[in-house]
C-alpha cells in the first residue's frame, strides 16, 4: 500500500502580496517528513470565498490528507470555516466547544467576548475541534470524500503546537503498517549539487529507481537524501548507500540523526572526544569562525579564545606577527598566516588553530592577489599546514565560505584525512 497523499492549502492576502513570508508550509513539511510523509501539492490563494471553495473541492478529491492553514480569525476576510461548510454542504453553527474555549480565553485575559470573536465559534456542524492553547481560534477537522481535512491557524507558534501535540499523532496512527517510508539523510561539505550529480552520473550510472535520490543545497552543507517506499528498495539500500558514501568520500560529514548539526558542531564533538582545545586567528572573516564555534552549546569546553586582527598593527600587537612580513609578503600571504597561527596557539595555549587572511572585496584586489584570494593556516604548533584558494564571491558569501572551509580543514586534520578536498582541487591558487 502506498503512503497517503498529502496536500496543503494556504490562504491569506498577505501571503499573496508578500507582506508575510510563508514559513508555515516549511514547518508542516518538516513535521510530516519526520513521520515519513511528503507533500504532493501545495497551493496558496487569496482571501476569496469562491477560490477557497474551488480549491478545497478539488484538493479533497485528489488527496487523502488536506491541511488548510489560515483564515480562522475574527475578521471578515477569514473565510476558511465558511468555505469548508459550503464544500461539505453544512450550515455554520455556534460550536459549543469552540464557544467555551472563547469564553475561557477572554476571561484569562480580562477582555470582553465581542461579536467578531464569536465568529471563531461559527463552524461546520459535524467538525471535530482541535484545541488551541495559544490562541483564540480553535482548529477543526472533518472527513469528506475519503479525505481528512484539518483546518489550522496561520499564527506560526499556534500552528506548531497544534501540529506536534494533536494533528501529527493522529495522522501517524492512520498510516497503514505496511506502508514503507525509509529516509536517510547525509550531510556533505565541499561538493556542490552539480559536482556530486556529475560524479554519480559517471560512477553510479545504474542507480536503482527503487531508491529516490534528492539534494537540498545549503550554506555550507549540502544534504543528500535517499528515500525508499518499497521492500525492493529496502533490500537494495545497504549496497547502494555504501556505493554513494564511497563516491562522496571524505566530503561526507555525517548521516543525520534527528536535528541536523552544523559543521562547527561536528568539529567540536571531535575536539571534545580528543580532549583538545582550539583557537582562531581571523582577519578577513572578522570573527565569523569563532562565532560559528560559539553558536554550539558547550563550545567553551574546547574553545576559550579567538583573535580578530584586522589591521597589520593588531596582527603584530596581538599575535606577534613580525612587521617585516607585511613589507616582504603582504598581509595576505603564507608567511603571515603561519605567523598568525603560531601566535594564536602561543597566546591561547590551545592545541589546534585555524588562521585566515584574505581579500574579501569588493575593493582591495591586485593582479597577483585578486579579490577572493585567501590564505589558510591550520594545525598544531609543530605542524602548521597552509593553503591558498581563490574564492571570487560577494563579500558576505566569501566570509561564510572561508569560515566553513577553515572549520573543515581542522575537521580533516583531526581525523588525519590526507586526501585533497574538491574545493582545493577546483579553487587552489598560486600566490606569493
Amino acid at each position: 500500500m502506498s503512503a497517503p497523499k498529502v496536500q496543503l492549502l494556504l490562504t491569506g492576502n498577505e501571503l499573496m502580496t508578500g507582506d508575510i513570508v510563508d514559513s508555515n508550509s516549511a514547518m508542516m513539511a518538516q513535521v510530516l517528513k519526520d513521520i515519513g510523509l511528503g507533500i504532493n501539492r501545495k497551493v496558496t490563494v487569496a482571501d476569496d470565498l469562491a477560490l477557497l471553495v474551488n480549491e478545497i473541492t478539488y484538493m479533497a478529491s485528489t488527496s487523502d490528507i488536506l491541511i488548510i492553514n489560515g483564515g480562522l480569525g475574527p475578521t471578515v476576510d477569514d473565510l476558511t470555516a465558511q468555505a469548508l461548510a459550503l464544500v461539505i454542504g453544512e450550515q455554520l453553527n455556534q460550536h459549543a466547544q469552540a464557544y467555551t474555549h472563547l469564553i475561557n480565553w477572554c476571561k484569562q485575559r480580562g477582555v470582553e467576548l465581542n461579536a467578531p470573536n464569536l465568529k471563531q465559534a461559527m463552524l461546520p456542524k459535524t467538525c471535530q475541534i482541535i484545541a488551541n492553547r495559544n490562541g483564540s481560534a480553535v482548529g477543526f477537522s472533518v472527513r469528506y470524500k475519503d479525505c481528512d481535512i484539518y483546518c489550522t491557524p496561520g499564527v506560526p507558534h499556534e500552528l506548531k503546537t497544534m501540529l506536534n501535540e494533536q494533528i501529527i499523532p493522529i495522522i501517524a496512527e492512520s498510516i497503514p503498517n505496511d506502508v514503507i517510508t525509509d529516509i536517510t539523510r547525509l550531510q556533505v561539505f565541499g561538493l556542490g549539487e552539480s559536482s556530486l550529480q556529475k560524479i554519480i552520473d559517471q560512477q553510479l550510472s545504474d542507480w536503482p529507481t527503487e531508491i529516490e535520490l534528492g539534494f537540498r543545497a545549503g550554506m555550507p552543507l549540502l544534504e543528500v537524501k535517499l528515500t525508499i517506499n518499497t521492500s525492493q528498495g529496502l533490500a537494495l539500500k545497504s549496497l547502494w548507500q555504501k556505493k554513494l558514501t564511497d563516491v562522496i568520500g571524505d566530503h561526507l560529514i555525517a548521516e543525520i540523526q534527528g536535528k541536523p548539526k552544523s559543521i562547527a558542531d561536528h568539529l567540536l564533538n571531535q575536539m571534545q572526544k580528543n580532549n583538545l582545545k582550539v583557537t582562531t586567528a581571523e582577519s578577513c572573516t572578522g570573527g565569523l569562525i569563532a562565532s560559528k564555534l560559539t553558536e554550539v552549546s558547550g563550545s567553551s569546553i574546547s574553545f576559550e579564545a579567538g583573535f580578530v586582527t584586522y589591521s597589520n598593527e593588531m596582527k603584530t600587537a596581538m599575535l606577534d606577527v613580525p612587521a617585516r612580513l607585511f613589507e616582504q609578503d603582504g598581509a595576505v600571504s603564507k608567511a603571515v598566516v603561519i605567523a598568525m597561527a603560531k601566535g594564536s596557539l602561543i597566546k591561547s595555549n590551545a592545541d589546534l588553530t585555524i588562521a585566515v587572511s584574505g581579500v574579501a572585496g569588493p575593493n582591495g584586489g591586485s593582479d597577483d592577489k585578486p579579490v577572493g584570494t585567501v590564505w589558510f593556516a591550520w594545525g598544531s604548533l609543530d605542524d602548521i599546514q597552509t593553503q591558498c584558494l581563490l574564492l571570487p564571491y560577494k563579500r558576505i558569501y566569501f566570509q561564510q565560505l572561508v569560515s566553513a572551509i577553515g572549520i573543515d580543514f581542522l575537521r580533516r586534520y583531526q581525523k588525519k584525512i590526507t586526501t585533497i578536498p574538491n574545493y582545493v582541487i577546483e579553487r587552489a591558487f598560486s600566490n606569493p
